[in-house]
């Protein structure tokens, strides 16, 4: 069952990246700009960001296998539609029916992981779950380079349409249900409240690599006020025991930390998807096979090493394979501030390969160890917390490497520098900062402990008694 599921969510998170190489050829065959064609990955980022806080709810009230087939019919439908798409906003409208489905896929496979898999075997299992949920959105634009290479964009998503329909068939043939469905009402104000602010967030923080601060600035203002607005009712909801999110998960230590250690994850590995592309094809002159098949060895190596990480988790814990993980992310960054028109491809291969080996040896880790700090009963709101915060940090990540790299470009040209050169200059200082994310990484993986057992909730909401019950439970004693 944790196989099935795990296929079907590297599949539909595959399509989260996919889009990156096929920009220019959309440009051409949609007659749209590089700026209207960029909205295809923003807008499944903005949809998995505004989607996701439901999930936990979602989760909840139906069945497992409702929840597969809800999730892998929506995303089949986007799938589709986007294949025989006849204009860019058909198009548009295919990608943010995916990313509704995708958002719910990434819980699911976490909360049902969480509830069948013993905890002595959880990291070994949780290595294969990395694959899906870290080395999808990396073979992304390997994947697409290599089929626009054969053919049109279409292929991008007729390729993917009869894989995912094979996998929902199977999935639905053997997918057992796990635990009951729970009845509760939802308070729209939080829905509306939640999409409004996530994303907002994502879109603003988009924004700011087109140019201008004013704008996104206010976008993402608007966007944290109303999370903070979001983060106030479910404070309230929870006296009742109903929020929408339940943000009790944030009193565990150790998955709070995890979720800052992911989310300087997601950000050093976005930010090196978007600067090496660049790099790779505007100034070294790669085509896009060149470019995925340059990249596609580190995103291969971080997917094999998912399972072997898990069993060195399950075996000595989490910190001795953190702490090296983020040691190593510093590492590879620091290496790509170097990177120069005369870099050999061969260290650029071994940089990428490094920081994303690095990355696995750290998300395995991070995700077995944050979940596992909860109590059974949050695990599918830690889960949808840890996939919102994965779009805000990847949106973050991707908008500061952009901005750094154009504002210095920028001032580079200005000081009279060539374009190549001053947009060299710019990408790095823009690994430069990520580099300095990272070292905050490690900082904080020090802070973590060894193995972190279940928790029990410090503060139930129901914490009165029935007396009815009590005299029950005693009735045998006596």
């Amino acid at each position: 069952m944790i196989r099935l599921l795990v296929l079907a969510t590297f599949v539909v998170i595959l399509n989260e990246t996919i889009m990156i190489n096929a920009i220019p050829r959309l440009m051409t065959d949609l007659r749209v700009t590089e700026q209207a064609a960029q909205w295809l990955s923003t807008a499944f980022m903005l949809t998995m960001a505004a989607v996701i806080p439901v999930t936990g709810w979602f989760l909840q009230r139906v069945s497992t296998r409702r929840a597969y087939a809800t999730a892998m019919g929506v995303f089949l439908a986007g799938t589709a539609l986007a294949a025989v798409a006849p204009a860019f906003e058909i198009l548009l409208l295919a990608r943010i029916v995916q990313a509704t489905g995708t958002a719910v896929m990434m819980p699911l496979l976490m909360t049902t992981l969480m509830t069948v898999v013993p905890e002595q075997d959880r990291g070994r299992v949780m290595g294969t779950v990395t694959m899906a949920m870290s080395v999808a959105p990396a073979m992304g634009p390997a994947v697409s380079g290599l089929i626009l290479q054969l053919g049109s964009w279409r292929f991008l998503f007729a390729a993917v349409l009869p894989i995912a329909a094979l996998i929902t068939w199977r999935g639905l043939a053997r997918l057992e249900n796990v635990g009951e469905p729970q009845l509760s009402t939802i308070d729209w104000f939080s829905v509306g409240a939640a999409a409004v602010g996530f994303g907002s967030l994502v879109y603003g923080l988009s924004r700011f690599g087109a140019g201008g601060t004013a704008v996104p600035a206010i976008i993402v203002a608007t966007g944290l006020a109303a999370i903070a607005a979001f983060a106030l009712r479910q404070l309230r909801l929870q006296r009742r025991d109903v929020p929408l999110l339940d943000l009790r998960v944030l009193r565990h230590s150790g998955y709070a930390l995890s979720l800052l250690l992911m989310a300087l994850g997601f950000m050093a590995m976005m930010g090196a998807m978007i600067l090496l592309p660049i790099y790779l094809q505007n100034l070294r002159g790669l085509s896009p096979l060149q470019t995925g098949l340059l990249v596609m060895p580190g995103g291969l190596a971080m997917g094999l090493l998912g399972p072997v990480v898990g069993r060195l988790y399950d075996r000595f814990g989490a910190r001795v394979l953190i702490i090296p993980g983020a040691l190593g992310i510093v590492a590879a960054l620091a290496g790509l501030t170097q990177i120069s028109m005369a870099m050999p491809y061969w260290q650029v291969l071994a940089l990428h390969v490094l920081l994303m080996v690095s990355l696995a040896a750290a998300f395995t880790p991070v995700f077995t160890l944050g979940l596992g700090a909860l109590p059974a009963h949050l695990y599918s709101h830690g889960s949808s917390m840890l996939g919102t915060l994965q779009q805000v940090a990847a949106a973050f990540g991707t908008a500061l490497v952009v901005t750094v790299m154009a504002s210095r470009a920028e001032s580079r040209v200005a000081g009279g520098a060539g374009q190549a050169m001053a947009q060299l200059d710019g990408m790095r200082l823009a690994f430069v900062i990520a580099a300095a994310l990272a070292v905050v990484m490690v900082a904080a993986a020090f802070l973590l402990p060894k193995q972190t057992n279940p928790a029990e909730e410090p503060e139930t909401a129901s914490a009165d008694i029935d007396l009815e019950d009590l005299e029950l439970t005693l009735e045998p004693a006596c």
